[in-house]
Formats: structure tokens, sequence, C-alpha cells
């Protein structure tokens, strides 16, 4: 659909401005998204596999029940349907010694039913099992300062490590818990990020309500699961998506406001912008560097990246029972089985590193080595099946680091007039996750409804 006189132009479509466009949408605004690659979905999308023809994710994403704001979007897009929540947290781990145990947590009030479910994890030492006790202070902590109290759960100094030692927690509960949830979360060692975004973490997952924790996995590839459908959304009352179309951000001569935006050699003219473009690629946006954005920009060249790397393993036989089993422990944390997922008949396995700069560097034959030992290891029943496929996906820049001393996140609104940012590396107060991503949307078309005129 054309759109020649946007209200609002929003430059790049993964979650973070898809959510912001049909945010603006609902509320009557003409959009036109611009996308600079030729599929939708940045960070969080999806290809044919060049040997199966099957979509491939470009890394496996979970939502989490406290992903409020995600669902929220889902059900705009009417994609609901397209995520699979289960009613409570319960994961299946297998240890490195092999043992194969599930961490189930009741319908109790938050935090007893997490309490509740590793008092009752055979996994662990009643040693290991009372240390939980020692999370109950630091927990609570961090839900007052959800809520706004001023007492800090941690410090912004100290690592996850530092953080959860400090606090009791034995290595053997580390391990099989609160490891896996940081890397899951933060795509960090736990010896590397801090602990601050951590706690928020467990703050929300941890809440009121029961379900919070609980995790959801797309039932689609993902860019059909949200992107399609909110492309659908936006076009269907009277916006635009635009694949394809590199924008640059045309500012006035003083450079501290928006005129437009040029892509394909047009230029579209438009008093409001949200950049939804990773922290990377942020100063690509502009011809010069715009004064009123400098310290910005600089902050985002300064942060580090963390990487991900997923190995895609296809089988001739099922091999798994479940969708997610844990792996703690070893290089490939998780390990997924998209047959289950997806409903289709294929056993396709996806297995994911994060925080994987350790093994960036491995080939992708070493790699495809690698995955399939650790599975051989832990699934006695990968032993019979013969491996028919394999595919290495990297994602260097996967998300920010959060290691303690990084540059501060920007806030949504900039010094450039009509500019607004949106991302998961927005201060959202959340690590880079669909969750932060969908939230910096929402506030961005926020901001840029709360400063309109009439449409």
């Amino acid at each position: 659909m054309d759109v020649t006189r946007p209200d609002v132009v929003v430059i790049g479509a993964g979650f973070a401005g898809l959510s912001a466009a049909v945010r603006l949408t609902r509320q009557g605004a003409r959009v036109l998204v611009l996308e600079a690659r030729a599929r939708l979905g940045g960070r969080a999308t999806a290809f044919p596999d060049r040997e199966t023809g099957e979509l491939v994710d470009n890394g496996q994403h979970i939502l989490m029940g406290c992903y409020t704001e995600t669902f929220a979007f889902l059900r705009d897009i009417g994609a609901q349907d397209n995520v699979r929540i289960d009613p409570q947290l319960a994961v299946t781990m297998i240890d490195r010694a092999g043992r194969r145990t599930c961490l189930s947590c009741p319908a109790l009030p938050a935090p007893l039913h997490l309490a509740a479910g590793v008092l009752e994890w055979d996994a662990l030492s009643w040693r290991d099992r009372w240390s939980m006790l020692g999370m109950a202070t630091p927990l609570r902590n961090a839900r007052r300062e959800l809520a706004g109290g001023t007492v800090k759960a941690s410090s912004p100094d100290e690592t996850v490590d530092n953080w959860l030692i400090r606090n009791g927690q034995t290595p053997r509960l580390r391990e099989l818990l609160w490891d896996p949830l940081a890397l899951a979360a933060l795509n960090q060692l736990p010896a590397h990020a801090a602990a601050p975004p951590f706690a928020r973490v467990l703050a929300e997952m941890f809440s009121d309500d029961p379900r919070a924790a609980a995790i959801a996995l797309p039932t689609k590839p993902l860019h059909l699961m949200y992107a399609e459908p909110a492309r659908d959304y936006i076009e269907r009352h009277g916006g635009g998506v635009r694949t394809g179309a590199a924008a640059t951000i045309v500012l006035n001569a003083a450079g501290d406001a928006i005129e437009g935006v040029r892509a394909g050699g047009v230029t579209i003219a438009a008093h409001r912008v949200i950049a939804s473009v990773p922290w990377f690629a942020l100063d690509q946006l502009f011809d010069a560097e715009p004064p009123a954005l400098s310290g910005v920009l600089d902050r985002a060249r300064r942060m580090a990246s963390s990487p991900i790397v997923t190995v895609n393993l296809w089988f001739d036989r099922r091999v798994l029972d479940l969708p997610l089993i844990g792996l703690p422990g070893r290089a490939m944390q998780w390990v997924f089985d998209k047959r289950v997922v997806l409903g289709d008949e294929s056993s396709h396995l996806s297995l994911v590193s994060s925080g994987a700069a350790e093994i960036l560097a491995e080939t992708n034959i070493e790699l495809v080595h690698r995955a399939h030992g650790e599975l051989l290891d832990a699934l006695p029943r990968v032993r019979g099946a013969r491996l028919v496929n394999a595919t290495v996906i990297r994602e260097p820049r996967a998300t920010f680091s959060l290691a303690p001393g990084q540059p501060a996140r920007p806030s949504t609104v900039t010094g450039v007039r009509g500019l607004l940012l949106a991302g998961d590396w927005i201060d959202t107060g959340l690590p880079a996750t669909i969750e932060s991503a969908v939230r910096s949307g929402h506030r961005a078309a926020d901001a840029a409804l709360g400063d309109r005129v009439i449409w």
C-alpha cells in the first residue's frame, strides 16, 4: 500500500518497530514502516534452509508469561494463537551426568510456587534446596523495586554470579536453575552480566501470577508468528510496510528537527520518525551526525555485543518427547524440537548457545560436532538416529552486553525534535528480550501520540 503522506514513519520492522506501528495504527495514525532487509522481523525472523527448504528461525526465541505487552501486541494483530503457553513453570533438565529431572512449580502464590518447586526437585540435595531460602529477601526486594520502592535488590557493579553467591546459592542450584535462567534472559554468562537486569527479570517472572514464569513457544516460524500478521493489520488499516527500503533521516539545517525520510531515492515528508534499529545501526540512519544526538550515538558505538549460536540438526527419526529440554553445564544450553513445537513430521532440533563468545569462532563442522556430541551424551535415543542435515546460525550481535560498566541505555525521546527511539536496547529496565522490544515500541508510539496534532 502506498502511503505518501504518513503521520509517522517507523524505520525497522522487528518486534519494536512493528509493535509501535500497530499501536499507532490502532489510534488512527497513518503509518509507513520501512525495512532495509528483504524480509520482516529484524533479529527475530525466519528463512528457508538451503538443503531442506524448511523455514528456520534465525535463533530460537521464547516468551514468558510475564510478557504482558507482547501478548497484548499479539492479540491486537490476531496472532495470539501463534504462541503456546504452559499453565505454569515446568522445565525438564538433563544434567552433565545424564540424569533427567523436572522442575515443576505448582499453582501457588509467588514466590511460594518457586520455593515449592525447588523443594520437590529431586535433582537437588537438601542443602541445595534449602539454599533457595537465601533468595527470599533479594526476590522480595526485587519485587518492591519493580513497584517503585527505594531498596535495591542488587548492586549495579556486581555480576549475577557474585549476587547469587553472596545470597548463599549453592553451585548445584546455580548450575541447574539460576545460570540457565540468567543465560536465557541476559544472553551473557553469569560471571560477566550485571545483577540488576537479572533481578528485574526475576521480579517480573515471580510476580503474584504463577503463570508469569511459564514458558511460551511460537507455533509458527517467527516471521509468520508475528511479523506478517502485523504487516496485514497495518495495511488493512491504511498504513504501508515496505521491505528492501533502506532509510536515511532528513533533518533541518540546524540538525535538531525531523523534516522527512529518504528511501529508494524519494524523500517522504514526515515530522515524526521512530527509529527502531539496533544500537549498532543507529548512526547509519544519518548522512552526518546530528549534534543533538551525539551523546546517544557515542554511547551506542561503545556498546559491546553478546552473541548467540544456534545449531539446527535434522534426524531420520524422533529423538525428543518434549518441545524443550535444558542441558545445563554445557556449551549448548537448550534443545528445542521444532517438530513438536510446529507440529510437522520432521525431526528438527535447534540447540542454542547463549552468551556464546567462547565458541563463536569455531567452524560450522566443529559446532555441529559439538552439538551432536552433547546430544549423544544427554539423550541415549539420539545414538540410534541418523543425522541427515545440519546448519549453523551465528548472531554475533544478537544482544547488547549487560556487563557492569557498559554505557547507559538511551531513553525514547531524543534531542532531535520528532525523533523517537525504540528497540530492545532502549532503557526499559529489561534485558534484550522480546518484551523489552515491544515495551519500547509501545512507549515510542505513546510518545508520538502524546505530541500529535489531529491526524
